[in-house]
């Protein structure tokens, strides 16, 4: 089986449902399966940690599930228009794999949640593509040959699957929606199982 790692951060839980969504896209393609993980949050004072293990959810990333994955679906909530903190700081700590070229080549995505409507949703999206494109990876959006992209009254953009919670996160994902990120977990395994099919180098 070839593994595509859907790597995100949640604090309402938001990003957490489109994340799942995208896995389910992800495993509905034969030979390929997700591998859900997550980043532990920042905190301002500089001593605390987060234990080793979430209380909930999958695991925390490690940068070996960089080195193993064939792709890598990216997501974060908004923050002012950007990604959050602790998706950057783990970003931040990827620099031998940088170096090494280790994502060079390989497909990704990206997606996100706001709890505006035109909170930033595309910002942040855009915002997550950039150390994706030092990291030499080929990014992936969405087709308008998918109808939700045109139906949608929530989220769901051409550069990734998004979602729109409303400030008190009461909104749960739309069929629009979801179905888009399911597509973007398809497109994404379908693409990743191309590039390393025997005869296909890297880019």
């Amino acid at each position: 089986m070839t593994d595509i790692l859907v790597l995100y951060y949640s604090r309402h839980g938001s990003t957490r449902k489109l994340a799942e969504l995208i896995a389910t896209g992800i495993d509905s393609v034969p030979g390929a399966q997700a591998r859900l993980r997550t980043v532990p949050p920042v905190s301002t004072v500089s001593e605390a940690t987060a234990a080793d293990i979430p209380a909930e959810g999958p695991p925390y990333a490690e940068l070996r599930d960089l080195q193993e994955c064939a792709g890598l679906a990216l997501g974060s909530p908004t923050r002012f228009g950007n990604m959050a903190a602790p998706m950057k700081y783990f970003l931040d700590g990827t620099i031998a794999e940088w170096l090494a070229g280790t994502l060079t080549g390989k497909p990704a995505c990206v997606f996100t949640s706001t709890g505006s409507l035109h909170g930033g949703q595309e910002t942040t999206l855009i915002s997550m593509m950039l150390p994706l494109l030092h990291h030499g990876m080929l990014l992936m959006g969405l087709p308008y040959a998918l109808p939700g992209l045109m139906t949608t009254t929530g989220g769901g953009t051409p550069y990734g699957p998004s979602h729109h919670a409303r400030v008190d996160n009461s909104r749960p994902v739309s069929e629009d929606e979801a179905v888009l990120a399911v597509a973007m977990g398809k497109r994404l395994a379908e693409t990743a199982l191309r590039l390393a099919a025997p005869g296909e180098g890297r880019a």
